[in-house]
């Protein structure tokens, strides 16, 4: 699995902001991996071991939303993959993809969406 150097509590803390700011705009059969919530689906790699699991799945007006949280890692090239995989994934589903990121975490994230050249504009919280 595709784990990226977060620090779990920090990590939990902003899953948890990012939960409320969804469950506030009206998705639904939200899908975390955190408790309370079913896990995600979890994508595996042919061949290898690797597995890539979004952090968040939602659903609101029939859609299909993925959510990543942006945290800063000593492991970018890990996190530019996972995101790359689910743009990927999202265009050829038809599913919608953002990423939500937190204050100290800006910077970090628009030069790790730049370096991958996806055109997204990060969500606040």
């Amino acid at each position: 699995m595709i784990t990226i150097d977060k620090d779990t509590d920090k990590n939990t803390e902003i899953l948890g902001t990012a939960i409320s700011y969804l469950e506030d705009r009206g998705y639904e059969n939200i899908k975390a991996d955190t408790d309370g919530f079913e896990s995600p689906k979890s994508y595996i790699r042919r061949g290898s071991e690797v597995s890539i699991t979004p952090d968040i799945v939602a659903e609101r007006d029939g859609e299909k939303h993925i959510f990543e949280l942006s945290l800063k890692s000593k492991k970018p090239r890990l996190l530019k993959s996972k995101w790359l995989f689910l743009d990927t994934l999202s265009s050829m589903k038809n599913f919608k993809f953002k990423i939500f990121t937190t204050r100290g975490h800006y910077k970090f994230t628009d030069d790790t969406l730049n370096s991958i050249n996806l055109d997204m504009t990060p969500v606040k919280i």
